[in-house]
């Protein structure tokens, strides 16, 4: 049997900090559904339908001077982001009537307004119908991901480990989402996959702390579940810290550096890394405890001889 020795001893799963992390866990969860419900999301045009055009200039140039040209053709609702570099700019516009090829030349003609010669690089119509599936596939992507989850866990596990992962995991994607709709940031695709790699990564975070409160249950025999969980706990801390402020100085590095366009992903998985850290402390666990988890529960069922018949 081997010596286990936590680094630290901080109770985070006694009685008190249990309740006021349950405490804020409903908060967030009721006011991410309540601004769902009351302010929806800042669908991009992957879910609304509309147009996208990737343009190239021979120079910097000012989104801002791109927009009074947009807005002075009647298109008001143009966003313009820059794209890697000063020289590149996306512009998204809502759905549009017309010939596809007339609106897209009537749109080079704008954006060249200026008299400099332009790189129509990429133009992407998607229209609403189009947009309404993509909204869906990636709400059932995200149901389908939970659910074999849980089936993972419970096999490798037990279940009431299982609701305790999926608990932490549908808090997370709740959360980013429930983030997103609050301060009205734009959700696109990206924000999709974002969220999908959160999951992933808040379930290896999970899966890791399970595992080692499995062994602790059976290295540490006579101790109580919680007592056995927060040792397990605190033994995983500085992994759990290390990954996630490693993994958080590179979404940052991309924050600031990706530019616009992949600034939505980048914020995703920031929030989403730092809610994930904090469930799968308190949420998988705490989940996992108040279902009255044990070292019997782990065990795997004996068959008594006794009702065996024998054999000739």
């Amino acid at each position: 049997m081997r010596l286990i020795r936590a680094k630290t001893n901080i109770n985070f799963l006694g009685p008190t900090r249990r309740k006021i992390a349950l405490t804020l866990s409903v908060l967030f969860v009721i006011a991410s559904f309540a601004s769902l419900a009351t302010r929806g999301l800042e669908f991009g045009i992957d879910f609304t339908g509309g147009i996208l055009l990737e343009v190239g200039y021979p120079q910097a140039v000012s989104l801002e001077a791109i927009r009074n040209d947009l807005t002075a053709e009647g298109y008001s609702d143009a966003q313009v982001l820059r794209f890697g570099s000063d020289q590149v700019v996306l512009v998204r516009l809502p759905p549009q009537e017309g010939n596809a090829d007339e609106i897209r030349e009537r749109l080079r003609a704008t954006l060249q307004a200026g008299g400099e010669r332009i790189d129509l690089r990429r133009v992407e119509f998607v229209s609403p119908q189009v947009g309404s599936e993509l909204a869906e596939r990636g709400a059932l992507a995200m149901v389908v991901a939970l659910m074999l989850i849980f089936l993972y866990v419970m096999v490798r596990f037990q279940w009431k480990f299982s609701a305790g992962a999926v608990a932490a995991l549908a808090h997370d994607a709740i959360v980013t989402v429930g983030f997103f709709s609050i301060f009205g940031l734009p959700f696109d695709l990206t924000v999709v996959a974002a969220v999908l790699a959160v999951i992933g990564y808040s379930l290896n975070d999970t899966v890791v702390t399970f595992d080692r409160i499995r062994e602790n249950f059976f290295a540490l025999r006579g101790r109580s579940a919680e007592e056995t969980m927060n040792i397990s706990v605190n033994e995983m801390l500085a992994r759990t810290l290390i990954t996630g402020l490693t993994t958080l100085l590179v979404l940052v590095a991309l924050l600031l550096l990706g530019g616009e366009s992949i600034a939505p992903f980048s914020i995703a998985l920031i929030v989403g890394i730092i809610v994930g850290t904090y469930s799968s402390i308190y949420t998988a666990s705490a989940t996992a405890l108040a279902l009255k988890v044990s070292a019997q529960d782990l065990i795997a069922p004996v068959k008594d001889p006794s009702l065996v018949d024998d054999l000739p």
